[in-house]
């Protein structure tokens, strides 16, 4: 399986005053709610649906999660979540993010995030069905 293949999306999103926290910038755990949300979308852009794998027993979980925080975002900024997708072999889907601020291009968040997918019985289990929409979405 070769790993030299990457898909990437940027999605923009805006900060919510509720994601902040007593000092005025965004709370720490809510980026990581920044980062779930962007792999949904690139995995949805390309055409992988959780539900629809939930309920035939396939589960896409994380398992891993570096991020280094570089600054801070505060209410009302505008940024960029961008998004690049890479297998690491059979089981392992390795996403690289980083979180820029819109307005200067400032790098707030950078992450590696490793996934794999889990059958019913909880094992890893990359399923045809998966394995064909990532083959062909690297192809």
């Amino acid at each position: 399986m070769s790993n030299t293949h990457i898909r990437a999306l940027d999605v923009e999103f805006k900060v919510r005053d509720y994601e902040c926290d007593m000092g005025h910038v965004v709370n720490n755990a809510v980026y990581l709610n920044y980062l779930e949300h962007a792999r949904h979308e690139l995995l949805c852009d390309m055409g992988v649906r959780f539900g629809d794998l939930a309920n035939r027993g396939v589960f896409l979980v994380v398992t891993r999660i570096e991020a280094d925080f570089k600054a801070s975002l505060t209410s009302g900024d505008i940024f960029i979540v961008r998004t690049e997708l890479r297998r690491n072999g059979r089981l392992r889907l390795l996403f690289t993010q980083h979180i820029q601020r819109a307005t200067d291009g400032q790098v707030m968040l950078s992450a590696l995030v490793t996934g794999t997918a889990l059958n019913a019985r909880g094992r890893p289990e990359m399923p045809p069905e998966l394995e064909a929409v990532l083959e062909s979405s690297f192809s």
